[in-house]
């Protein structure tokens, strides 16, 4: 038989170079943040499967002074800090099958060299000027703040709440002393103003090539519409450093004073890559120098565009480097329709859902509500739900498993010498080249649409034909092998077409097929007189109890965290005097002086500890959300207080039998209540 020729593109090999924008090593990965590695990951592969040459680097933004408080507060260096959440963040990125050519950390050498290098070229052609300036101070706390440190309002929108150096309502950047009514987000101090020597970069010196830059169809129209803005506003010059405390790099021929962290941060994205080439042999210098035939594409969210439209292509002209060729971004997600919650369970993080679900089934969630704007997503819970049990396991992989037994059980898996069908086969690959058009231009949801569609036309053509009916006639054993091998190849179309959003599951289908792995160039080619492997269910249903599950342990690992406010003589945020009660709602409170024998973590629980206590008429076993504020080595033999006689709670990890007294807002802020010395295990409260 005759097939049709497709056209799968151009045989020119295209060299790109994509990154995502880099987490802060100082927290968890959460879903919110896999919206955009979930999109470049399936552009990436897409690009992979096409023949391209394509590497997709990425690295932790592990500087600033939120890294150096915390690694103070827990004890240990900020080396040791930002390793151990490399290792978390790599994990669950690994888990989520997002396959970075290369993960790194902007506390790096080659970091360090290229910020070095970017600076001082920039400097010398007289593009960073330093200036005295008036900065936010913490008179508590001695120290400079950074502008993620302060809140307030917006001077542009009067949103409240914002940080000082952008808002994340309307987007605006400012100094921090334009905010109004700002506070230390470290102490709640009202910050006071002191001079300090700063080094700025002359953004207005690249005005003309800016402008020339964002309106050349490197940025989505409606960024080029929101930069236009701040065109019109003016541009600012941008403070590229930081006084000492700081953890990062020193700023060369200078005292004490440091890069600022979105200055070293973009610069990650070539330090990566440069980390990459050193070990592999690619060519760095062929991707960053300007005019040659490579690409450079970014995936941000929207919040950061005017740190990647503006200041990074100027900053990288300045230095002589090749300007990015794409910066594309997303929107925020929400969840069933608002924004993220702690309270009601709906931040979640990586881990936590890793921990319940298949990351598969997010990573086609995702894909089927991505488009090519700058639009926000919603996880709606029930339709996350309903949508991977109808599309993935009751359309696609059903098809596998309709044809797979008959196969196996029949034919030995052995496929038919011809196709059924072969009208219905060459209109299923017809669309090869219309799906990767909406991969390359990010129309993720509008090519899962055209796939689904596709993937029921299979099933009626199952459907259609009865194979099973005709397998109870004599003499009709060729046809049946023929349908089902019929439906076996359009499967086998399907996966390829799906292989960049589910990698792992096209692995497990290629494992099925007997077959290579799956590129673009190889959909046309049917599978006939192949041998299948026996069938093994490539999905499974989601439960109601599985999503359930990830949201009650969402609660239970999340405490609302919020910045300190400003506080003033009598009123130190305290909580407010809850409703009055009478003596005799207290009397029926036993409360007993505890000694804490053992404390050891809960496996799957990011907040609790689970406490062993002596009071002293026997043992209790208690759950307290204290794991925030002390390791169980630090609380083994000390004296507490607990509720003695408050009802056994049935816990997902156990039976919490007790409440354990502490005080403080939450987080590191947490504080057992500890008798003086003298009180024993058992001693009644009064």
């Amino acid at each position: 038989m005759a097939f049709i020729t497709v056209n799968f593109g151009s045989l020119m090999q295209r060299k790109i170079l994509v990154t995502s924008a880099l987490p802060y090593a100082n927290g968890s990965i959460h879903l919110g943040h896999m919206v955009e590695y979930i999109q470049t990951d399936v552009w990436v592969r897409f690009q992979k499967m096409r023949g391209n040459q394509c590497y997709y680097v990425c690295a932790d933004d592990a500087h600033g002074t939120p890294i150096m408080l915390r690694a103070q507060n827990e004890g240990i260096t900020p080396e040791q800090l930002i390793s151990d959440v490399s290792k978390e963040h790599q994990a669950d990125f690994a888990e989520f099958n997002i396959g970075f050519d290369n993960f790194h950390s902007t506390h790096s050498d080659e970091n360090r060299a290229l910020a070095s290098q970017i600076y001082l070229a920039n400097r010398d052609a007289g593009h960073i000027e330093a200036r005295t300036i008036s900065q936010a101070y913490d008179p508590e706390k001695e120290m400079f703040l950074p502008d993620r440190f302060i809140r307030g309002e917006c001077p542009k929108c009067g949103a409240a709440d914002q940080y000082g150096d952008n808002c994340e309502v309307c987007g605006a950047t400012y100094e921090p002393t334009e905010l109004k009514n700002p506070v230390s987000a470290v102490s709640g101090a009202t910050p006071i103003t002191k001079e300090s020597e700063h080094y700025f970069f002359k953004l207005g010196n690249f005005e003309k090539t800016l402008k020339e830059w964002t309106n050349s169809d490197h940025l989505q129209p409606e960024v080029t519409r929101k930069l236009s803005e701040w065109f019109d506003s003016g541009l600012q010059d941008w403070d590229i450093s930081r006084d000492a405390p700081y953890f990062g790099f020193e700023i060369p021929d200078t005292d004490n004073k440091f890069f600022y962290v979105w200055m070293d941060a973009p610069i990650g994205y070539l330090a990566s890559f440069k980390n990459f080439c050193d070990r592999t042999g690619v060519d760095f210098d062929e991707f960053m120098k300007p005019g040659n035939n490579t690409e450079m594409v970014h995936f941000i969210g929207k919040d950061i565009i005017y740190f990647h439209a503006l200041f990074w292509p100027a900053m990288l002209e300045g230095a002589g480097f090749r300007q990015p060729d794409n910066i594309y971004a997303h929107g925020f997600l929400t969840v069933d329709g608002k924004k993220m919650s702690k309270s009601r369970g709906t931040f979640i993080k990586a881990r936590t859902y890793l921990n319940h679900l298949d990351p598969e089934y997010l990573r086609y969630y995702f894909a089927a509500k991505l488009g090519s704007g700058i639009d926000d997503i919603d996880l709606s819970l029930e339709d996350f739900q309903t949508r991977i049990n109808a599309d993935l396991v009751g359309k696609v992989v059903n098809i596998a498993s309709r044809c797979a037994g008959y196969l196996s059980k029949k034919c030995d898996g052995q496929l038919s010498d011809t196709l059924a069908d072969s009208a219905l086969f060459d209109n299923f690959v017809n669309q090869a080249e219309a799906i990767a058009e909406r991969y390359e231009k990010r129309e993720f949801g509008q090519a899962m649409r055209e796939i689904m569609a596709l993937a029921d036309r299979a099933n009626q053509y199952i459907d259609e034909m009865k194979p099973w009916a005709l397998a109870k006639e004599e003499g009709k054993e060729q046809e049946v092998q023929a349908i089902y091998s019929m439906g076996v190849n359009l499967f086998r179309v399907l996966i390829a077409y799906l292989k960049p959003v589910l990698p792992k599951t096209a692995e497990q289908a290629e494992a099925f097929l007997n077959i290579e792995a799956l590129n673009w160039a190889d959909i046309a080619s049917p599978l006939l007189g192949h041998a299948i492997n026996k069938f093994t269910p490539l999905m499974t249903r989601i439960e109601k109890e599985k999503i359930d599950a990830i949201i009650d342990e969402s609660k239970e690992n999340m405490t609302e965290t919020k910045p300190a406010e400003k506080q003033t003589a009598g009123n130190t945020n305290i909580d407010p005097i809850a409703d009055e009660i009478q003596f005799d709602d207290f009397a029926k409170i036993d409360l007993r002086i505890a000694r804490i024998v053992n404390a050891e973590h809960v496996e799957g629980a990011d907040k609790l500890l689970k406490l062993t206590l002596d009071i002293g008429l026997g043992e209790r076993q208690v759950f307290a959300g204290i794991k925030s504020a002390y390791s169980p080595e630090d609380l083994i033999g000390k004296l507490t207080v607990m509720v003695a006689n408050l009802a056994p709670r049935k816990m997902r990890f156990g039976l919490s039998e007790g409440m354990v007294l502490a005080a403080g807002p939450g987080g590191k802020d947490l504080f057992i209540l500890n008798p003086d010395d003298g009180a024993q295990p058992g001693m009644k409260v009064k």
